[in-house]
């Protein structure tokens, strides 16, 4: 990487690009490199062992690169992947590298964004199944009323270019209705997947005003910076020459096309191979 020490964004897909464009946005000088799984993408409904392997796979890739720090912009890999890749793999394989998801700094604050205590999660069956988003957030808020859905037509219908069409608005309607008559004092959901930022303003036509869309951009990016200046010893490892490498493990045309939609602006990847 021509001396640079980046940091790494990793995702099945697309989708983390949103997360990626909020900690970019954060903190421009830094140099980072993105990489999009999408030629076994989706992760979703795959299981822990295949999400676990996929993603160790990327990461060690990551450190290939030269990245000592890598973040998981993907709610599935951070679900499924990042508990055993931190506890069993990185002691072993890379002790001074660290990786970090996006439940756990969202889980920190979430809880501040209810005034009734009652939150909706909206996320993949994957990351429903998991149960990670109930365990970190009764560690932080234990008295939160925590109530999950999964949208399954979510993602294939923003990956397929549909997210403006009216039969969109059909399957947004039916998921929020499902999680709505769980119970009607929840006043936050929380978009617990990185596609569906793509969606928010459709989401919130369908939810009363009053009741808050929270995607994880923002949450990420602040918890990202705020850990650098807590491990200064990794923040002095990272190079600051503002650029981005952004790769692709399948047809960076196809890839681009996607990606410019979920990043807000141009993407122009690479390929690369695992």
């Amino acid at each position: 990487m021509n001396g640079r020490v980046p940091i790494g964004v990793f995702d099945s897909g697309y989708g983390g690009l949103t997360v990626f464009r909020a900690i970019r946005a954060m903190m421009p000088d830094y140099d980072f490199i993105y990489l999009g799984d999408t030629a076994r993408a989706p992760y979703g409904n795959r299981s822990f062992d295949t999400v676990h392997e996929y993603t160790r796979q990327c990461v060690d890739w990551f450190f290939r690169a030269g990245c000592p720090l890598v973040i998981l912009a993907c709610n599935t890999a951070s679900a499924k992947a990042l508990r055993t890749i931190q506890q069993l793999d990185l002691p072993l394989l890379a002790p001074d590298k660290r990786v970090l998801g996006v439940i756990r700094p969202t889980a920190e604050v979430i809880g501040n964004y209810t005034r009734t205590g009652h939150i909706g999660i909206l996320g993949t069956r994957g990351t429903i199944n998991s149960g990670s988003y109930e365990i970190e957030l009764k560690k932080f808020f234990p008295g939160l009323q925590i109530h999950q859905m999964a949208c399954p037509m979510w993602v294939p219908l923003i990956e397929n270019g549909a997210y403006n069409d009216e039969g969109t608005d059909y399957f947004i309607q039916k998921y929020l209705d499902e999680l709505m008559s769980e119970n009607a004092n929840i006043d936050t959901i929380l978009l617990a997947c990185t596609h569906y930022p793509i969606l928010i303003d459709r989401i919130r036509k369908h939810l009363p005003g009053h009741i808050n869309v929270v995607s994880q951009g923002s949450i990420v990016a602040h918890s990202l910076y705020d850990y650098l200046q807590r491990h200064k010893e990794m923040n002095a490892r990272l190079s600051r020459g503002g650029s981005v490498t952004v790769c692709t493990t399948d047809d960076p045309s196809d890839f681009d096309t996607h990606a410019s939609l979920f990043f807000e602006q141009e993407v122009r990847s690479t390929q690369v191979h695992l």
